[in-house]
């Protein structure tokens, strides 16, 4: 992927007032917009610089400090001047203006989001693994995902997978080399213990893919829907979970039309707890469901639509019973629907009114959870469940906050290993097959620190940044 060596400028602190704003210029030479900006002013690279950030005609915008890197001393691995004045909107707007209008000779434009990023990926300073943990570090949302982010950034992602792409490389040269010089008649895979080196090439990468796995639920999080019939109690636990009234809690069957949405942590993990509208059936009555015999509304309708699209999407279903009163044929319609594979957690609510006491029941078919949303009962017991499922462990192995396209990666580089470990039961015969699968395991990781990535993929990436990254 190449990029135009023309030089790019953006503000680069978040929109709105604060104490500094900083405007950032990068380009491959800076020097005839340094002296239309500033004259005969001398900067020591790397060193700040205090003076006034004067118009064209003298007048003075702001006093701040600018500060020169010079290449390949900087972010971007070009030539960097950053610009701190006072973090005001209009400031800001001003400065970056005089910075396009001293530039517009030597082709100063606006930068495009994550486009000093990209400069600094293209320039070798950063992998493409390390580029996106700047993005993900920046919107972290909780302290456990800025940690795994900065774990990234540093490199910890990109070594462990260089590790393993050095190991096929190494095992790839033993297979060719055998196919290169067939007449030496050398039992290539005892000689050479080929099948143990890749049995520890599969181990390695399994454990790679499980932590990136469990860090990737750092970064986005997960589904959890609510689902079940109308009065169990969705909107309270939904309340209880967050902590405050997000939903309307009445004894009104119907009340929740529309989905509600609210996100939560526990132990850093990012839930998305997604309360539904209750489901039934047209000609539900006291004793299969809600206790009526009123027609569904449209809206009702619609909303009960909605439900079963967030049930298909959900990575969790709690699925909500009344405790009181026992399974119903309702709630035994509701599960035939649930889509197969989604880890189910049966939550049996309004166990104050039951007699039940709070606990949780594993039987063949499901996970039974007993407890009250209305009196905070059992509350804990869910919580752990969910960490449960969620696959989270409190350990001091490093977690790398993944990106769905590494997931894809490492799953597609497993397949390839699991492959070749067929070609190689078949002895010598396949060696060429062998090889191949190799080559494609190769592929596969290096696709994730962008050393064979696409350039379509890289625009994606990028873009998606925000402006001044």
């Amino acid at each position: 992927m190449t990029y135009e060596p023309t030089p790019i400028v953006a503000i680069a602190t978040a929109p709105g007032r604060g104490g500094i704003g900083v405007v950032r210029i990068s380009g491959k030479d800076l020097g005839a917009v340094v002296a239309a900006l500033f004259g005969e002013t001398q900067f020591k690279p790397r060193h700040a610089t205090y003076l006034p950030f004067t118009q064209a005609d003298g007048s003075v915008i702001d006093q701040g400090i600018a500060i020169y890197f010079k290449a390949p001393h900087s972010y971007t691995g070009e030539d960097v001047l950053e610009l701190q004045g006072h973090g005001g909107p209009v400031v800001m707007k001003m400065l970056l203006t005089r910075c396009l209008e001293a530039g517009k000779d030597a082709g100063l434009r606006l930068a495009e989001p994550g486009e000093f990023t990209q400069r600094a990926f293209l320039n070798d300073k950063l992998d493409l693994a390390q580029a996106e943990a700047v993005s993900d570090l920046i919107e972290a949302s909780t302290e456990a995902a800025a940690r795994s982010a900065s774990q990234s950034l540093s490199g910890a992602f990109s070594k462990v997978i260089h590790e393993l792409v050095d190991q096929v490389v190494n095992l790839r040269m033993l297979v060719e080399a055998t196919l290169d010089f067939p007449e030496e008649e050398i039992d290539f895979l005892e000689k050479s213990n080929a099948r143990g080196q890749l049995a520890v090439i599969q181990t390695a990468l399994q454990k790679v893919f499980e932590q990136a796995a469990q860090g990737a639920l750092l970064r986005a999080g997960l589904n959890v829907v609510l689902a079940g019939q109308p009065n169990v109690g969705k909107s309270s636990l939904l309340n209880v979970l967050a902590g405050d009234d997000v939903a309307i809690v009445t004894p009104i069957a119907g009340t929740t039309r529309d989905k509600v949405t609210e996100t939560i942590h526990i132990e850093g993990i990012p839930l998305n707890i997604i309360d539904t509208a209750g489901i039934r059936h047209e000609h539900d009555d006291g004793e299969d469901g809600d206790g009526t015999q009123n027609a569904i509304d449209t809206v009702e309708r619609i909303g009960i639509e909605r439900t079963w699209a967030e049930v298909d999407k959900a990575d969790v279903i709690l699925h909500l019973l009344d405790a009181s009163r026992g399974p119903t044929r309702a709630d035994e319609a509701i599960v035939a629907r649930f889509p197969d594979g989604v880890p189910v957690i049966r939550i049996w609510n309004k166990i104050d009114l039951s007699g039940h006491h709070a606990s949780v029941d594993v039987t063949e078919d499901a996970t039974h959870i007993y407890l009250s949303a209305q009196e905070h009962i059992g509350i804990d017991l869910l919580r752990k469940e969910l960490l449960r499922i969620a696959g989270w462990q409190q350990t001091g192995e490093s977690l790398y906050l993944a990106r769905e396209r590494h997931l894809i990666a490492l799953k597609h580089a497993h397949e390839h290993l699991n492959n070749a470990g067929e070609y190689a039961a078949q002895n010598d015969q396949s060696l060429d097959l062998f090889a191949e699968e190799l080559r494609l395991t190769q592929d596969r990781l290096n696709s994730i620190t962008g050393e064979f990535t696409s350039d379509d993929l890289l625009g994606v990436i990028f873009s998606r940044f925000c402006i001044g990254k």
